[in-house]
């Protein structure tokens, strides 16, 4: 899906990373082997959205959303995604529960001559699933995907007090600009190549791929589990029939 460059909506921020434009050998055969599969999300998977900004900590919705959103908000806020607009992407785990996501949110009005497209990053992770790196992982698949879309700018609004997403804000480059309790990172994207066109097409039928096999694996499990429980039940009605 290829969003149009003329709209936006409000995306918060929490920890992400930096893009890797530039590694050398050894580090992109490091970062294949330590692959995360990211998956676009569609209009079906906003109640597991929902669920998973829910189950945010106090604090990490604050810093989410730059205000203490209540659960009638988040639930508004996952309702109202517009995803023919802005791009939406998630990690699942093998339970198939939504542990990272983040928002791309592409700029509402016509950019003004010689005014650059921009879109805004805003990104979560699951307390469970800190330390793995899987908002960098988000943030350098948003950053890929943009410059795919020609978009000249990537934007981050966070509090200042969220100095995780602002030093890796600063780490990539971007020019942080501080106003109070609220900051505004502008990250400059370099044009698109062949190489990010192909990655990106690559990732996302790989990220679709591994998708499916979580879904037949969990189908599977709740087929031994369906066998173990009648098992069961068999083993206990002869147990029965003996005493």
């Amino acid at each position: 899906m290829q969003p149009p460059k003329d709209q936006h909506q409000k995306a918060g921020a929490t920890p992400g990373g930096s893009p890797a434009d530039n590694r050398d050998v050894p580090s992109r055969l490091a970062a294949l082997f330590q692959w995360v599969p990211i998956r676009s999300l569609a209009p079906r998977h906003r109640p597991r959205i929902a669920d998973h900004l829910l189950a945010l900590e106090p604090h990490d919705r604050y810093l989410r959303f730059g205000y203490p959103a209540s659960d009638e908000q988040v639930r508004k806020y996952a309702d109202t995604l517009n995803f023919e607009r802005d791009e939406v992407f998630g990690i699942f785990n093998r339970r198939l529960q939504l542990i990272a996501m983040a928002h791309l949110a592409y700029t509402q009005e016509p950019p003004l001559p010689n005014h650059p497209a921009m879109a805004e990053f805003g990104v979560s992770v699951a307390s469970s699933a800190r330390g793995k790196g899987y908002g960098a992982r988000l943030f350098d698949h948003a950053v890929m995907h943009a410059r795919n879309r020609d978009i000249d700018t990537l934007f981050i609004h966070a509090l200042s007090e969220n100095t995780a997403m602002l030093k890796i804000a600063r780490k990539a480059g971007a020019k942080v600009e501080r106003d109070g309790t609220e900051s505004q990172a502008f990250l400059k994207l370099p044009e698109d190549t062949l190489a990010t066109q192909m990655s990106e097409v690559i990732e996302e039928h790989a990220a679709e791929m591994n998708y499916r096999l979580k879904v037949h694996a969990r189908r599977f499990d709740a087929l031994l589990d369906a066998v173990a429980e009648v098992k069961a039940a068999i083993g206990a009605k002869s147990r029965a029939g003996l005493e």
